[in-house]
């Protein structure tokens, strides 16, 4: 199956459309994206997720939003979850979902030691990067290229150019991606690969119809599952 690719102004696009045309609600998406990024770390932990050590560091916007969406759904499947989060002010719906996770009773560990995790989990920049990340972000980009651990990026490897595929300075090197909606443009590009590893895509509920509107045939991409391996 020929899945199309979206350049970053599509993707914001897709975004206005969920919310302004389809009154699909921005922490829906993101409930979707974590709760896929949770699914996909038990796949590649194995069956039981108890005792497993996962690290999940959150930026301030929605990316990160959707890191705290996936640390609840695996502490709430046994998981010994740690967090690890941009320190500053978050966005509204993040903001919403890091309250959620204060009251379970987990808070942020900027102290937390990445070799000690079984998997990282990378939510610290969405695929709205433009130039290199902010050196709070290349601090902890350092750190976790240097960990020595499975990396999973969502939506993409941190400090990578989502359009043209060319990483910065500082790029998270993720053994895989997991993309949602449809994959973006740089993704794509073979210069990515070493820093996207095998690459999955997501669903977060984006209407066929929506696609529709922008020109684009998708097809059932998800008839089979919510989560796609497209390319090893």
């Amino acid at each position: 199956m020929e899945i199309p690719a979206l350049t970053t102004e599509q993707m914001v696009e897709v975004d206005r459309l969920m919310i302004e045309e389809y009154g699909i609600e921005l922490i829906q998406m993101m409930e979707n994206a974590g709760r896929n990024l949770a699914e996909l770390t038990a796949w590649r932990l194995g069956a039981s997720l108890s005792g497993r050590t996962v690290c999940v560091l959150c930026g301030r916007g929605n990316n990160g939003g959707g890191g705290m969406v996936a640390a609840r759904h695996l502490h709430n499947r046994g998981a010994d979850v740690h967090i690890i989060r941009l320190a500053g002010e978050l966005k509204d719906v993040p903001a919403k979902q890091w309250h959620i996770l204060e009251n379970m009773g987990l808070h942020n560990e900027p102290y937390f030691e990445l070799s000690k995790a079984d998997i990282i989990l990378d939510a610290l920049i969405g695929y709205g990067l433009q130039g290199e990340p902010r050196p709070e972000v290349a601090v902890w980009i350092e750190k976790i290229n240097g960990a020595g651990k499975p990396v999973l990026a969502l939506d993409a490897p941190s400090g990578l150019d989502t359009i043209l595929g060319t990483a910065s300075r500082f790029t998270v090197r993720a053994d895989a991606t997991m993309t949602l909606a449809l994959p973006k443009t740089g993704l794509m590009n073979e210069s990515a690969r070493p820093f996207v590893g095998s690459l999955h895509l997501a669903d977060i509920s984006v209407p066929p119809e929506l696609y529709c509107k922008m020109g684009l045939d998708v097809g059932n991409i998800f008839e089979q599952d919510s989560i796609i391996k497209i390319r090893e």
